[in-house]
């Protein structure tokens, strides 16, 4: 059975950083591509990073170049999204998500963590 388990989301102020991580189980680590989408609530699904565990390359989104950082353990089977400099606009669910395909669309992943909510303070 997949599973994707994200953690260290929660309460911050604006300014201050966060990582969250993402454990999974279940497939074979290497032959997917593993991102971070964020849904705040009314408004769509919006991509954040994804990185391919194979080779290491990565995709960040223009919202917060600069400021998040994806990374992954394949020791641990984890990826981990580092996130400074937060901004009250970066309050959301954030999911962790894996495709066989590389890097899709926000909506596209084949599977989807639970979900950790992050929320910043102004």
């Amino acid at each position: 059975e997949v599973q994707l388990v994200e953690s260290g989301g929660g309460l911050v102020q604006a300014g201050e950083s966060l990582r969250l991580s993402c454990a999974a189980s279940g497939f074979t680590f290497d032959d997917y591509s593993i991102g971070w989408v964020r849904q705040a609530p009314g408004k769509e699904r919006e991509g954040v990073s994804c990185i391919s565990t194979r080779d290491g390359s990565f995709y960040t989104y223009d919202s917060v170049k600069g400021r998040f950082t994806i990374s992954s353990d394949n020791a641990k089977n984890t990826v981990y999204l580092q996130m400074n400099s937060l901004k009250p606009e970066d309050t959301a669910v954030y999911y962790c998500a894996a495709d066989p395909f590389g890097c899709p669309g926000p909506d596209e992943y084949e599977f989807w963590g639970q979900g950790t909510q992050v929320t910043v303070s102004s």
